[in-house]
């Protein structure tokens, strides 16, 4: 597509996200509601089978976490905030009941809005609500045979959807907004979110007008997107599809269609409904519910930190913007980054350059995450001072740090100052081999013999060849096995070779 055709149009963007709440039981009874690796059919029981004469019980921790990720949406509830449920009414091979139990008109969570930096700009997303509600099963398709197989493991199980304001306006903009809300409900501790599982899924609304037009175009909505790749390919794909269709004089069709990751291409599914289709009404079965502020506030405790605080800290600690979203994404590497700069400020840097980049490595090759490893805020401070102090070459620290990974060396649990901390740590390194030697005596005599045994370097670097007191340098951390100080080296060197 050339690009005065593109400039033609304006595209509009609104995702809907789901969410798997991090409850233990299912939202409406009491089986599990964890089963990525069961067997088919295990956790159900006569309620989430939809079984004639059985009533659905709310359960409570669901809307707690609810109203929890309401708080990081920014939403604000009046004093006697009023939600229900509704049923929503479709017939699906993987829906037991014939309807799904759900919020209409009435959501757990009212309108709010989502802020995060993308090139150098805050930009703000509307959220219009994220309401409650109960999942499908899950449908397989084998491949070549005339049926499906139904698992409804997952049926029941709670989910919040946050619903969007048709407020994106690029592939850019959706990628990063998904990306942001994933953030935002691990922080917020409601979900796993793990996208591999399913524990957020997101659908995305593409629609296409002419530049200045206020009316929406007609919409196309693409399901159960699990990585913010797609996202992003699936509105630059729809994008083009559509303004190819309306400047061609055809008409958008209102429908549901799916991701072929294979072909990097949408596909039609069918006709999307209206909501008068679903034939919404109250859910007989529940009584509605009353939300005081009091419920609201009190689900704000221990929720320490968010996305963008950290943000604020990682600036004004003077951290590469593109590297400090690389920490955000991940919240354990965040906060243990956050309480070695409350131990020691001036070392962060260290402990901020390994958490975005060795830490990921060994997480990678050790099966190991962060958090199951033996590093705790407390080791890192350590390490990271002795770094800072001239103790260990920043090689070294990284090689104590992954000795601690796998040794599982935290020293978390009864955290010692910081004089013992760095006692025991320092003890580690050097039954490991790992401490730099900075002794000036000890350091002085191998400067002297390498200045002996280099005598043409020597000769080079008097005449002016700054590349010779490179070589020396590096002859001197030979005869160290890498140990020696390098400032302390260097310091030697000038001061022999410049008398």
């Amino acid at each position: 597509m050339n690009s005065a055709l593109r400039d033609k149009y304006e595209v509009v963007i609104g995702i809907e996200c789901h969410v798997q709440l991090a409850t233990k039981t299912k939202l409406f009874c009491g089986c599990d509601n964890d089963s990525r690796d069961s067997e088919p059919n295990i956790h159900v029981c006569q309620v989430c089978l939809g079984l004639p004469g059985t009533l659905p019980v709310l359960n409570q921790r669901a809307v707690e976490l609810a109203l929890r990720l309401g708080q990081v949406l920014n939403a604000t509830y009046p004093e006697n905030y009023h939600t229900k449920f509704d049923r929503k009414n479709y017939f699906y091979p993987d829906l037991p009941k014939g309807y799904q139990i759900t919020q209409f008109d009435e959501p757990v969570v009212g309108p709010g809005w989502v802020e995060f930096p993308l090139d150098g700009e805050t930009v703000r997303i509307g959220i219009t609500r994220a309401h409650l509600e109960e999942d499908a099963g899950k449908l397989t398709h084998p491949e070549g045979a005339a049926y499906s197989l139904v698992d409804l493991n997952r049926a029941g199980t709670p989910l919040l959807e946050i619903v969007s304001e048709p407020d994106i306006r690029s592939a850019a903009q959706a990628k990063a907004y998904a990306q942001e809300l994933h953030n935002l409900v691990r922080y917020a501790g409601v979900s796993d979110a793990n996208l591999y599982y399913g524990n957020m899924r997101f659908d995305v609304n593409v629609s296409v007008r002419l530049v200045g037009a206020t009316e929406l175009g007609i919409r196309s909505e693409t399901k159960n997107l699990n990585s913010f790749k797609a996202i992003e390919r699936v509105v630059e794909y729809e994008t083009r599809r559509q303004i190819v269709l309306v400047d061609g004089g055809e008409r958008v069709k209102q429908e549901t269609r799916g991701w072929n990751d294979d072909k990097q291409e949408t596909y039609s599914m069918r006709s999307k409904e209206d909501a008068d289709e679903y034939r919404y009404f109250p859910e007989p079965d529940l009584p509605p519910m009353v939300i005081t502020r009091a419920m609201v506030a009190q689900q704000n405790d221990g929720m320490k930190e968010t996305p963008n605080s950290l943000r604020i800290k990682l600036n004004e600690a003077g951290m590469p913007s593109n590297e400090s979203e690389v920490l955000i994404s991940d919240p354990s590497a965040a906060r243990i980054w956050e309480e070695v700069f409350k131990l020691e400020p001036k070392y962060a840097r260290f402990a901020f350059t390994w958490l975005i980049g060795d830490a990921l490595k060994l997480a990678e090759t050790s099966k190991m995450s962060l958090s199951e490893s033996g590093i705790s805020e407390s080791s890192l401070a350590y390490v990271s001072t002795m770094v800072g102090e001239g103790k260990l070459s920043s090689t070294n620290g990284k090689n104590l740090l992954a000795v601690l990974w796998q040794e599982g060396i935290g020293l978390g649990a009864n955290k010692p100052s910081l004089e013992e901390g760095l006692k025991r740590i320092e003890a580690i390194a050097e039954k490991h081999g790992l401490l730099q030697q900075s002794d000036e005596g000890e350091l002085a005599k191998i400067v002297d013999e390498v200045i002996a045994a280099n005598t043409q370097a020597v000769k080079d670097y008097k005449a002016g060849n700054q590349r010779a007191f490179g070589a020396l340098v590096g002859q001197a951390m030979k005869a160290t096995a890498g140990k020696g100080n390098p400032p302390v080296i260097n310091k030697l060197l000038r001061e022999r070779l410049d008398s």
